[in-house]
């Protein structure tokens, strides 16, 4: 039975060789309703006004908190080993950036 059960709760993941690459990202923008998380990662170069979402992942409140408990656990265990990682000052964003309105 033990056996059976360890089976049934195995998740086999596929990643291709496109998905495996990765998309940079040095901007993530954050946004919500009463009913999911929007995260836009963002790669903004410098010197240019324009800069394009590579990827935009919708969660539910649920999995966005998953997702940040997750997130800061993976810090510390990065910095235990690399040591601090330090702030950058704040970026600031200009009000026309697209995408859903933030709702409290």
């Amino acid at each position: 039975m033990e056996n059976q059960e360890d089976e049934q709760q195995q998740l086999n993941i596929e990643l291709t060789e496109e998905m495996a690459e990765g998309q940079y990202a040095n901007l993530a923008i954050i946004t919500h309703s009463n009913a999911e998380f929007v995260v836009d990662f963002v790669n903004v170069m410098p010197g240019l006004p324009k800069a394009k979402v590579k990827s935009r992942i919708i969660l539910t409140p649920q999995h966005a908190k998953r997702f940040m408990k997750a997130m800061v656990d993976n810090i510390k265990k990065y910095e235990s080993v690399h040591g601090t990682i330090q702030d950058q000052e704040p970026v600031s964003l200009p009000m026309n950036f697209g995408g859903p309105t933030a709702q409290a």
